[in-house]
Formats: C-alpha cells, structure tokens, sequence
C-alpha cells in the first residue's frame, strides 16, 4: 500500500496514530485536504492586526476584560460558576492536539451532536492525559504513553469526530483557565469514523507501535532496506565552501547527519552553513548554520525527538525526508576563520515523484541581533512569511538572553504569543498564548527537558538567562497552507532587556513555486554570540528586597577551593571546591540587617563532574522549598547555572553560616566539584 493509498483510508482514531510517526507523508500534500486550527484562552481585545490592543495579554489568569472563550452559554452563578464554550466545529475534523498550563473546573466534550457528552471530567486531566480517564487504556502501555503521546504540558491523543465537535467549560472565570486546542477541519465529503473510548481497545496495537517508535527513534524508525547509504570527511578552509554530495532523482533522503570538529566547536556550528539545494533551484532550499538546523545551537546538547537527534559526541542526525524530482546537492559553507572538518553521511531511498502532491524541505534560518526585549514595546517577529502551496512542519527559537535578573519572573523573555496567519487571514486562525505554551511547557521553566514534539534542549540560567532552545515538530498538528502562511511570535518580556539576539527556523515543505521572504546570509548573521563579559545578579522582580554574596567572598576557608573564569558565571568567575571525601564541608557567612522572614538562595552550577551536597543553617539541616534534603548538581553533557531556594525562615539580625555537606559524586568521576556561583538573602513580604 503506498503513501497516496494511505491517505485516502477512512480517517479512524488509529489511522491518526500511524501518522504520528510517518515522516513520509508530510511530504505529499495532504489528501483528503484539511486546514489546522487553534481554539485558545487569548486575550479577546487582539482583534486588529497591529491595533491599539493587538499585544494584549490577559490570555487565562481569570479576571480578563473580554471572556476569553467563543461564548458565554450561561453566566455565572451565585457560585461564580458558569459555562463557556471554547469551540464548536461542524463539519469533520479531528483534536490534535491539547494544552495547559493550569485549568480548573469541568470539561464536557461532544461529538456530532450526541446529547450525552464522550467526556465529562476534571478540565486539566482532558488537556493534559487525555485518554487517562477511559478504562480502556488498561490495555496498552500507559507508562510510555505517558511520556510519548503526552509531551509535557500537552496531549497528541487524537480525537477524530465525523460531523462536529463542541467542547464546553463549566468553571469560575476569575480563576487560572488556560487552554489551546488543535484541530484539523476536513472537507465535507471526507469520511471520518467517530472517536469512542473503545478505539482504544480496537487499535491497542497501532497505539503500542506509535508510542513504541517515539519512545525510541533513534533505533525503530524504520529505513527501508534498499536504502543507500554513503558518508564523507571532508575538512572546510577559513570562508571556504565545498559540494559533499550531488544526488540525482527522482530520490529522497531519508537519513542526513552530520559531525564538525574543530578547535572552537561552537562556533564552528554556528559560522558552517548547510547549503541543500533541490532541482536545479538557484538558492538553497536548506540554508542555516549546522547546529541549528539540527536544533541544538548553540553547542552540542544532547536530545532525542521524532525528526531529529543530537548525540553527546557531536553526531547530529535529521530523519525529516527530503525528496527531490530531478537532483540534489549538498554543500558546506564555513564563514568563521578556524579550520572545520566535517564528517557527513546520507542515506538516501527510491522515491514517487507526484507531480501535483509532492515537495521540497525547506528550512531557512534568520537572525536578528542586538534587539531589546520589552514587555510595552513589543515587537512580531516573522518566522515565516511566504507564499504558494506547502505544509509548515516545525519550529525553533534560538535566544542570547543577557537579563540579569537570576529568576524567571524577571528574566523570562516569552510573554509574547504566535500568530500563525493561513491562506488570506485577516486574523490569524492560530494565536497562541505565550511562547513557552507554544513549545507545550509552561510557567517560564528552565528545565531541560524534550519529548518527540518538542523540547528545550538549551537554556544556561540561572532563571532564563543566557542561551536558550526551544524546539516544536507539527507532525500529526502539521499547518497545510493553500495560497500562503504567516508566522510571526511576539517578543515580549518581563522587563526590558537590550542586547538580545533571537534567531530562529520555520520548517516546512512546499510546492515548487513558493516564494518567501528570506534573505541571503551574512558573515554578521552567523558570527559567534558571546554572553556579556561581566554580569552580576539584578535585586528586582522575584529577585526584589534581596542582597548578593559572591560566593568567594563569603566563603570562610578558601582551602581546596579555586576560580574558574566563564561568562555564564556573575562577575564572570565562580568558586569551584573540590572536596575530598563525603562529609567535606564548606560554610559561607551571609549578614542580615534586621530580623525577620528570609529566604537564602544559591547560585550553583550543573556539569557532568558534580556530585551531591546537604545544606545546614547556623547549624540546623534545611531543605529547599520543595522538600528535598539532599541537591544533585550532576548533569550530564551540560554546564548550567540554577538557582536553589531554602524553605522560608525566620533569621536573626546579624551573621548566619550555610554550611555545604559533600554527600559524594558518581563513581567514575575522578575528582568531584562543586561550583558555587553566588548566594542571596531575600527578605519575604518587604
């Protein structure tokens, strides 16, 4: 059965299942045709695109000025409890996707007009473990479901329907009510079976397969045997360009990675340019430095998602197919002034050229630099702008985040929403919430964290300072596009920051045709971002009525202690003790000028040679304000800067002592550290 006869089978729960995985068929046109909206709690004032309130963000903390829902269906109550509905779509379609961040209150979801509702439950369980609730799910693999179908803050189960959907919520307005919908609209004649908890059942094997291969890409993302593979090492001179591979079609690559070393391996990421050109067309549709192609930049950061993997040594690996009709070629551009060698391979399958379906990748990478962030001054800034035929299939956000301020209420540089224009729009048919809530997180975390659908492989702290990534593939939520698409994602901060760079990707496929607003690269687009030389911590936001403490000036005994000198550190250096044995200790003395409430802080670094610490005050075991005792600093493959929070005290006026007990390290590291940046007391309710 090919790929055309796939897609024109009865469209059931399981069908979507299998599309979760099958990267293939993003390259054809989608047939039956369908266009992917978003229902969302954003503020109601944005009507006028670029209007008096088209910035406005009272998006779901309750209270909002306008509800933020399609319509009021009964008023509050004497409870305050009344009921909204979020979406009421006629026709086919199908839920691809959920989200939220915190939602009280009932969801009560309908389909093709059945009066008794298919779910009735708590709102944050339907948007965030959807089919958690049906018995059913008792006969597949719930735990790899979980980390696999539900990707962190949001659900892909998917929910098709064969003549409408409405989803109601019953709960209190002026409470947290965040939400985002996806749906796929089909066209009347396309055939639809209905979801119904027993398809959990009926396609258990399907479901277990899908989240199998997500769980697991890497190894179970099937290549067909006739595939060819060939690789090459190549070693790319100072602004010198090289052709790796020239590929005639009709053909697909089905497999592309590729290795840089070199003496500055994070710059070499950023100044390599792949260059992939298809069909003879005279700009490349693929032009962006290597490392965020991949996802990954700046640096090598480990991660694993559905299209595309990072792996500790380098290797970096895309599995999105690139078909071609008549040629392809591959080529390195190295813009920076070291000496690059490149390790490439490519493994590359027969392919069916449809003339009316088929399309090129394209991925085109844009930077600007230099920037300031504002929560007043906002700015839209295009991801993509282009016009023809094609399907938009993933985005990535690359920022340099100079803030100073070490929490993320203060630092947090995604306020602003994405606006994702389709087909002649006058208003956008997918308008998010926040830009985290895009990325299927929340709340301005800075985790490390990915999933198959998304990530956030990079961010350096402490709070959301420094370089961050974030990543998200539309694959069974894919945004088919008839006559054009307009991406933009607001840039709005807590505070305003100057000095900020946000480059970014919108991968998508297209129909030869397409045009878009892409620029050539330049040699200041790709040059190597650096962090300021000095920073130091900033006492606002939730960082308010605090004082700092450099961590080598308030240490008391500077035995088996050094400084190592990096700018992701305040004041540009941090302690590094090196204890001998579990039970070392070291101790910090830290003045408070009044008594009262308190919380300590401290700034300590995440790396692959840390080990473990317990912490005393004046004496006494503390924990931090999640309850733990003991603090694992170890991470593998990265170097981060966290902020810890001890539980809120009550503290004397005059000198206290934060004692750190070694509690030991992993057994293959040599010679454990512990860095500790800075230490902060912050008075509470000041």
């Amino acid at each position: 059965m090919g790929i055309a006869d796939i897609q024109r089978e009865v469209i059931t729960t399981g069908k979507l299942f299998r599309e979760m995985i099958e990267l293939e068929s993003l390259t054809y046109f989608p047939d039956p045709v369908f266009k992917t909206i978003q229902f969302s709690s954003y503020d109601r004032r944005s009507k006028l695109p670029g209007g008096p309130d088209w910035f406005a963000n009272s998006d779901g903390f309750g209270g909002e000025p306008i509800p933020n829902f399609e319509k009021v269906l009964r008023e509050p109550d004497a409870n305050k409890i009344g009921e909204y509905l979020i979406a009421d779509v006629r026709g086919p379609g199908a839920i691809v996707r959920l989200w939220t961040a915190a939602i009280s209150g009932t969801i009560r979801l309908y389909l093709d007009d059945v009066e008794t509702p298919v779910y009735e439950g708590p709102a944050v369980d339907f948007f965030q473990s959807t089919y958690d609730g049906f018995p059913q799910m008792a006969v597949v693999e719930k735990e790899r479901f979980g980390r696999t179908i539900y990707q962190r803050d949001a659900s892909y189960a998917p929910i098709p329907f064969a003549a409408s959907m409405r989803l109601v919520w019953i709960g209190d307005i002026d409470t947290i009510h965040f939400y985002q919908v996806g749906v796929r609209q089909y066209s009347s004649a396309t055939v639809i079976s209905t979801f119904q908890p027993e398809d959990i059942r009926t396609y258990r094997h399907t479901i277990d397969r899908t989240s199998t291969i997500l769980d697991d890409p890497d190894h179970l993302l099937s290549i067909p045997p006739e595939t060819f593979s060939e690789e090459k090492t190549e070693i790319l001179a100072s602004n010198g360009k090289k052709e790796l591979f020239s590929l005639e079609g009709p053909r697909a690559i089905r497999n592309l990675s590729i290795q840089l070393t070199a003496v500055d391996r994070d710059a070499a990421h950023r100044q390599t340019v792949l260059h992939i050109r298809f069909d003879d067309f005279p700009w490349g549709q693929v032009q962006s430095p290597v490392g965020d192609f991949f996802g990954a930049a700046p640096g090598v950061n480990p991660y694993t998602s559905l299209p595309f993997t990072v792996q500790p040594d380098g290797t970096m690996i895309c599995r999105f197919v690139l078909p071609f009709q008549t040629n392809c070629r591959i080529s390195l551009e190295n813009r920076g002034e070291q000496e690059v060698t490149a390790r490439i391979g490519v493994a590359v399958q027969d392919y069916d050229w449809d003339m009316d379906r088929s399309m090129h990748f394209r991925a085109r990478w844009r930077a600007n630099h230099d920037l300031t962030a504002s929560p007043v001054d906002v700015q839209d800034l295009p991801f993509l702008i282009a016009s023809g035929k094609g399907v938009y299939v993933g985005t990535v956000s690359y920022l340099l985040n100079p803030n100073p301020v070490p929490t993320p209420y203060g630092s947090w540089w995604g306020e602003g929403d994405e606006k994702i224009f389709v087909d002649g729009e006058g208003v956008p048919s997918t308008f998010g919430t926040g830009s985290e809530d895009y990325y299927n997180y929340s709340w301005s975390v800075p985790d490390i964290f990915y999933f198959p659908y998304c990530g956030q492989p990079k961010n350096d702290g402490p709070g959301n300072r420094g370089f961050v990534t974030n990543f998200r593939w539309h694959i069974l939520d894919s945004l088919p596009f008839q006559s054009d698409i307009r991406f933009y994602m607001e840039l709005k901060s807590h505070e305003v920051t100057p000095g900020m760079s946000y480059a970014r990707i919108g991968y998508h496929y297209a129909r030869p045709g397409l045009t878009d607003d892409f620029m050539a690269l330049t040699t200041e687009d790709v040059k190597k971002l650096e962090l300021p030389e000095k920073w130091f911590p900033a006492a606002r936001m939730g960082a308010r009525n605090s004082v700092f403490y450099a961590s080598e000036n308030a240490i008391s005994n500077r035995d088996r202690t050094t400084l190592q000198k990096n700018r992701l550190w305040a004041g540009g250096q941090s302690l590094v003790w090196m204890p001998a044995a579990p039970g070392e200790t070291k101790s910090f003395l830290l003045e408070v000028e009044e008594t009262g409430r308190y919380r300590i802080h401290f700034v300590a670094g995440l790396t692959p040679q840390s080990g473990s610490v317990r912490l005393l005050l004046d004496g006494t075991s503390v924990s931090l304000s999640g309850k733990e005792q003991v603090v694992n600093l170890y991470r593998p493959y990265r170097t981060l800067s966290r902020n810890f929070t001890l539980e809120e005290t009550e503290l004397t006026k005059g000198k206290h002592e934060l004692r750190f007990v070694f509690e030991g390290a992993n057994a293959d590291i040599e010679t454990p550290t512990i860095i500790i940046d800075f230490l902060w007391v912050q008075a509470v309710n000041r």
